[in-house]
């Protein structure tokens, strides 16, 4: 990828979350449709060799007309100005100026379960709110997704267990919001609502947190929630599913006196 004055390669990005964008600064690189799904998949499998890549690319046609497709279409990109591929005997890979969104989430998520700042997750998690490559439904399309979809989830609930141990209640509560707007069914975030709300002392949102999430797999899973997330709420519970059956018990032992005949 060549350099111009004033413009330098190093801030060529390939934006994958949300849709296909190839830029330069704010300047898009056109990329004609249908080549976008080459600098795609190369883009998420560095150095894929030929033979795989036209594999993925054209799975259901012979070896060698899946060969020839991918080495019309390297053609036609290299006759692009600004190309973002380069090959290296039998692999492809994007010219290493380019950088990728999807590896800055992938470097941020290691980066957190590792132990680091969860603040300096908040750029990434922004863009990875979006789904890879919406509308396309490659089968390397749909299991990146979902991939990528499974890591988001796990950094968001590690950010909120992060600001839960060190008391950062209010921005351990979004963290676990985002992860259960993502997958309202997924008990993990509900766990962690439970949980921040009783380390702030908020029994009463811990309980409406518990029973709404009881309803929801009830009604969605014909499913109780798990015996961890009623630990959580043990000592609470427990007194309170007693108090009909003590209640019945005083009333059954009371001893009634006759009234009086008139």
């Amino acid at each position: 990828m060549t350099s111009q004055a004033g413009n330098p390669a190093g801030t060529v990005r390939l934006l994958l979350l949300g849709g296909f964008r190839l830029v330069q600064r704010d300047d898009a690189i056109a990329v004609p449709r249908g080549l976008q799904r080459i600098v795609a998949l190369i883009g998420l499998r560095p150095g894929v060799t030929r033979t795989h890549l036209a594999g993925l690319l054209w799975p259901d046609a012979a070896e060698d007309r899946a060969l020839s497709s991918l080495r019309t279409g390297l053609w036609r990109l290299r006759q692009e100005p600004n190309c973002p591929v380069r090959t290296a005997g039998d692999t492809v890979g994007l010219d290493p100026l380019v950088q990728v969104d999807v590896d800055d989430l992938v470097r941020t998520a290691a980066l957190i379960r590792d132990g680091g700042d969860p603040q300096l997750a908040t750029e990434v998690l922004t863009a990875a709110r979006h789904d890879l490559l919406p509308g396309w439904y490659d089968d390397w399309v749909l299991l990146e997704r979902e991939r990528l979809r499974q890591l988001r989830l796990h950094m968001l609930e590690q950010i909120a267990r992060c600001f839960l141990d060190a008391g950062h209640h209010d921005e351990a509560l979004q963290a676990a919001l985002e992860a259960m707007g993502a997958e309202p069914l997924r008990e993990t975030p509900h766990r962690l609502i439970v949980q921040i709300h009783l380390a702030e002392g908020n029994v009463y949102e811990a309980l409406h947190a518990f029973y709404a999430y009881r309803d929801l797999v009830l009604r969605e899973l014909q499913l109780e929630p798990s015996a961890a997330m009623s630990a959580l709420l043990s000592d609470i519970l427990a007194p309170i599913r007693g108090a009909p059956a003590r209640r019945a018990r005083t009333i059954n032992d009371r001893t009634v006196t006759p009234r009086p005949a008139r």
